[in-house]
This record gives structure tokens, sequence and C-alpha cells, in this order.
């Protein structure tokens, strides 16, 4: 229940409310941390695909792939590698506004890296199509310095910079074979130690298309004389993880599995983290699982260093020095007990900003969107949306990550259609969406005979497809209402790999917030490009004039089914 309008402004005015909110924040719908001293995979039941991690002090930062929605590369902290927030981004809009005023499925910013430098935290990304690129910041909740340029190319993905004792500094990458023209490679090139630019010539350091098919992801690290390189291996979804290692970082390097699903139901255990403990006395691992429409969700493991110098992830139960994923583990011993923590879902719009868990489609626009935080509410105006195209091409999507296998999502919300000369000008509508290659949708829209209820969807949009109406009800177009969609897992019981986890939404309303009604028909939840299905809200109009309307939202909330 929101706040008498008195008491909201009060909690504006106390220091730090949006941020202890944040930082206290528990979702309804999962937590990793079972609060007995242990933890269950994963960590992060939601998409954060391609993590990294870097420990400084007692304080841990993630950050991971972003592709082009915005605001990009989140940063997340986390005291105990369990329990989680989100603290801010390190993008807040693409630099090449023109390239990115539309969707651009699947693009832009692919397997960062984040590392701590002389007193300064970077983080570099390799975007496919333009090069390498860096952004800086002595602080990691922001902001963060614009991007820099490192290194243009075509091809370079999956980019981990290196500072070496010797002064000198490396960036190891992996390459897109879309781009390129090959992949199951690894690649190096010197950097500049002040991590602008690069020196000299690209150069491949390893070549894994006899063993180690779709080698990438490289991560890179130096224990005693040796340089470590971490590699993914033998695919997103279906693969396992590499070590590399040599005492000269040119290489040649030896290559050795230290990780695999074996015959645990954590398909394709890879690509991530290696970090240890405030003391040095525990290693770990953070990768990530693909689990089809729920996106690559994010795993802790335990890691020990062999005598040999090799690490072994997860659990060794044979013996053969590979390990296999854990399920629940104890806990990392940090030397204290942290709370329970999540990456933030709900929100109740009190803020002049958004939730930290919320993305657009693309870069956003100033009128999009009001934060009235007096009110307590979030103001979406209408954006044109161009003749002949859905949803999914629409950049003024307001969505976040699935947070769970199964939740419901509830908004109260009141539309306010556009009105010339006493009339509600027809075209416009507004609601909640479930969003991938598939999507459905439950809006209102103003039409002729006035405001209707529409639960439409849409199968293959990336291909072409097109929206349909499924059900339409006319309603009091000046009360608010409540737009509900559930997610219900349908997959296999036990999934083994990304094929066996489907999900389904389904839609509801209330005039009341207590009785709910269905409409429509169950959705079948697809992937989005890269990413796992996101939902949240949108609102949009078929015409263009010089104003427009708007749909209300009083909160927003995540919770169990």
């Amino acid at each position: 229940m929101k706040l008498p309008y008195r008491l909201t402004l009060l909690s504006m005015a106390i220091a730090g409310f949006t941020q202890l909110s944040a930082a206290d924040y528990v979702s309804d719908v999962w937590c990793a941390d079972l609060g007995n001293g242990k933890y269950i995979n994963p960590i992060i039941d939601a998409d954060y695909s391609d993590p990294d991690v870097v420990r400084v002090g007692d304080d841990y930062y993630m950050t991971a792939s972003s592709f082009s929605d915005i605001p990009g590369l989140p940063v997340l902290h986390s005291k105990d590698l369990v329990n989680w927030t989100i603290i801010g981004h390190a993008i807040a809009e693409m630099p090449d506004y023109a390239k990115f005023a539309t969707p651009n499925h699947g693009n832009a910013v692919w397997a960062p890296a984040i590392r701590y430098h002389n007193g300064e935290f970077y983080i570099y990304y390799g975007d496919p199509d333009l090069g390498i690129f860096m952004t800086k910041t002595k602080d990691p909740a922001g902001p963060w310095e614009p991007l820099v340029l490192v290194h243009p190319a075509k091809g370079i993905i999956d980019t981990c910079p290196f500072w070496d004792e010797d002064g000198k500094a490396y960036i190891a990458h992996g390459y897109a074979g879309s781009r390129a023209g090959v992949k199951s490679i690894i690649g190096m090139i010197e950097m500049t130690p002040d991590g602008k630019s690069t020196i000299g010539q690209d150069r491949i350091i390893y070549d894994g298309h006899i063993e180690n098919e779709t080698i990438e992801g490289a991560k890179m690290y130096k224990r005693g004389d040796w340089y470590y390189i971490f590699s993914p291996a033998g695919g997103v979804a279906t693969g396992w993880q590499e070590v590399l290692r040599s005492k000269n970082p040119w290489g040649p390097y030896e290559v050795r599995n230290v990780m695999e699903q074996g015959d645990t139901d954590i398909n394709g255990p890879h690509q991530g983290a290696w970090i240890d403990t405030p003391d040095g006395g525990e290693d770990w691992f953070i990768h990530f699982q693909d689990k089809g429409p729920y996106g690559r969700v994010v795993h802790l493991q335990p890691m020990t260093w062999l005598e040999n110098g090799w690490p072994v992830i997860g659990v060794d139960p044979d013996g053969d020095e590979r390990g296999v994923p854990v399920r629940t583990y104890k806990k990392p011993n940090v030397g204290k007990t942290y709370p329970r923590q999540t990456p933030q879902d709900s929100d109740e719009f009190d803020s002049i900003e958004l939730g930290k868990q919320w993305q657009w489609k693309d870069n956003p626009s100033a009128l999009w969107y009001y934060c009235d935080a007096a009110a307590s509410t979030l103001r979406l105006f209408s954006a044109q949306q161009p003749e002949g195209t859905t949803l999914y091409d629409l950049p003024n999507l307001l969505l976040q990550k699935f947070p769970a296998r199964d939740f419901t999502a509830t908004a109260k919300v009141q539309f306010f259609p556009r009105k010339k000369d006493g009339k509600i000008t027809t075209g416009e509508r507004a609601g909640i969406v479930v969003m991938g290659y598939n999507f459905g949708a439950l809006a209102f829209e103003s039409r002729k005979d006035g405001i209707y209820l529409v639960q439409t969807d849409c199968y293959k949009a990336n291909k072409g497809g097109k929206e349909e109406e499924v059900e339409a009800i006319k309603v009091d177009g000046d009360k608010e209402m409540y737009l509900r969609m559930r997610i219900d897992y349908t997959g296999a019981k036990k999934a083994l790999q990304k094929s066996d986890y489907k999900a389904e939404a389904t839609f509801f309303y209330s005039l009341d917030g207590k009785k709910y009604t269905k409409i429509g028909r169950p959705v079948k939840v697809d992937v989005g490009h890269w990413i796992g299905a996101k939902f949240g809200l949108f609102c949009s109009r078929d015409w263009n004039s010089n104003d427009s309307g708007w749909l209300d939202i009083d909160w927003f909330r995540v919770t169990k089914k």
C-alpha cells in the first residue's frame, strides 16, 4: 500500500532513501541465501549473461552483457558473493545515437570484463561491429566516464584487460565468427598502460578448432609465474570451462578442461570470473547457465587450486581433476554474515528516477516518461509506432529481466488517452507486455466507441510475425485498473539442456485489486536475441501530432504466483 502523500514527501527528504531501499531489497520470488549458512544456485535467477566480477577489499562488483538495452553494463554489488543488489550502470546512453534510435537486437555490448587498477574501476567490452570499448570510474555506482574506443575492429568480442607487473598491459579476447569470418580462437593485443589505446598488431595466441570448438570469453589472470586465461568452449548452452596457462603472455598455452556438466542438470556451465575471499583463504568461480526463455542465469561454484598449478571448479567426486557444478553449498567464508539481498524487481515509483532494474530497448528519449515522486507514480507518454511494425520494433519498451522461474507481475494503472475537442483520439494503447521473439500484451486501446482492454500476441516477431488480437472488452476508461501477467514454467521436470526450459504467460485484469479475471490465451514465451525474455510496460500511438496521451503506473509488483 502506498504511503500517504505527506509521508511520501517526507521519505523523499530523507537522504539515501532510494539507496537504502535497494540495499535492503529481498525479492518475493527468489533468494539464493538459504539463511542456514548455505546457498542455492543460481545465486541470481535472472539473465546476467557473461558475468564478470572483481573484488576490491571486502566488496565484490559484477557486470554483465547488456547488448543494446539501455542503460547498459549493469553494475551489481555484494559483500559475500551470494547476496547481490544493482547499484548502477556504466552506460547511460550509447554515443552513436542515430544507430541506437531504434532497436538493435543482440548488438553492441558483448561479454564485458571489470577490473580495478591504480585506484580506478575499468570495464572493457567488445562490440562485434565496431571494436573494443572502455569506460572507467573511481566510484562503481557511477557516474562512469564516456566510452573510449580503444581498438577499432570488426569481429573482436569478449575482451579482458590485464596489467602486468612489468608495466605492460594486454587485452585478451575472442572472435565472433559472424563478423570475423573465423571463431574458436583466442587473441591478444598489447595496450598502452593507461588502457586507452592499443599497441601493434592483434595476434592469435590459441587455436581451439581441434578440441575446443567455439572457445571464447577470455578472462586473464596471473598466479605466481603463470598467466592464466579462463575461457568457455563448446557453445553457450552445451559447453564447458577451459583454462589456458603459460609463463609468457603470448604463449604457447597449455589447456585443460576444469568444469563440465557431468550428470548434473546445470547445462553449459562456463564463462565467468575467478575471485577469492578477502583473506585469500577461499577461491570461487561465478558463471552462467543458459535456461532458454529465462536467459543466462548466474551460478557460484567453489574452486580449488591443485598442487600441479591447475584449478578445479565445482566439486570433483571421481577425482579426475575435472569439476562438476554444485546446486547447494556452504556460503563463502568472508569473515561475517551479511543480510539477505537480491536484485530489485518491484517498483513503487517513489523516486525521481526509475528503479535500476528497468531498461529501455535503446537510447531513451526524455519525452517517453516522467517519474513523479511527489505523486508516487510513473507516467509513460505515448510514442509513435511506425506503420507496419509490432511492439518488437519499438525502442520505448520499459522492461526488466525475469527474476525467477515462476512469478506474477501486477501493475496498478490508469489510462489517459489524448483528447481533442473533448473527444478521445483513437489509436493509442498502453499496458503490460512480455517480450521475446514471441510476445504478448494486455493493454488499453482508444477506439471510436471508447476504451477497450485488449490482449494480443505475436509469434516469431523477429521473422516478421504479425500481432494478433485475441480478446477485447470495453472498460470504463476513467478508472484505475490492475493489469497482471503470470509466468508459469512449462518445461521438463528435470531440465538437462536449454531446450528443456519452457514458459508461458497468462494475462488477467481486476477492477478492485482483489478479484482477477483471465483474459485472452496463454503466450508461449521465447528468448530474445542473445537474451532471455523480458517483461514490463509500454505506451504507444499510431499517429504523429503535437501532443500525446499517457499511462500512469501507481506501482509495479513482482510476487509469487
